[in-house]
């Protein structure tokens, strides 16, 4: 039985590609990388030894993986974890300096309408954005 722990990634090792069933990995000589002989993707191991993290100059996180013995999982980015406080933070910011603008403006529930559908337009956007970038 496998152990369930990640384990050390060692560059001499044969590794299958995280992003391919088929392709291998391929240590880069005189480098601390390895390159997939399928996908020609390069990774490098992270400095603590146990995560494998893709070289790439096209997003803006870069995705990384754990070896857990006869697999990759997919290791849990830092972005994840604080999702929630930016989210909260994302709705609760705006809202605290678009409503007093809103209930300061005169001449009716029109002008109040159209600041409420201004705040929310704000909010979605960036929302929206954020979470094309940090789908995957």
């Amino acid at each position: 039985m496998q152990s369930q722990k990640p384990q050390k990634i060692d560059l001499n090792t044969d590794y299958p590609c995280p992003c391919r069933r088929q392709g291998r990995l391929i240590p880069i000589v005189l480098t601390d990388a390895m390159g997939c002989d399928r996908c020609q993707k390069i990774f490098v191991v992270e400095e603590n030894g146990y995560a494998l993290e893709q070289l790439s100059t096209t997003y803006p996180h870069k995705p990384t993986w754990r070896w857990m013995g006869n697999r990759w999982i997919t290791a849990q980015s830092h972005l994840k974890q604080s999702y929630l406080p930016i989210a909260i933070s994302a709705i609760i910011i705006p809202l605290i300096v678009w409503l007093p603008l809103a209930l300061q403006v005169p001449s009716g529930a029109n002008n109040f309408l159209v600041w409420v559908m201004v705040a929310v337009i704000v909010l979605i956007i960036p929302a929206f954005i954020y979470w094309l970038t940090y789908r995957r």
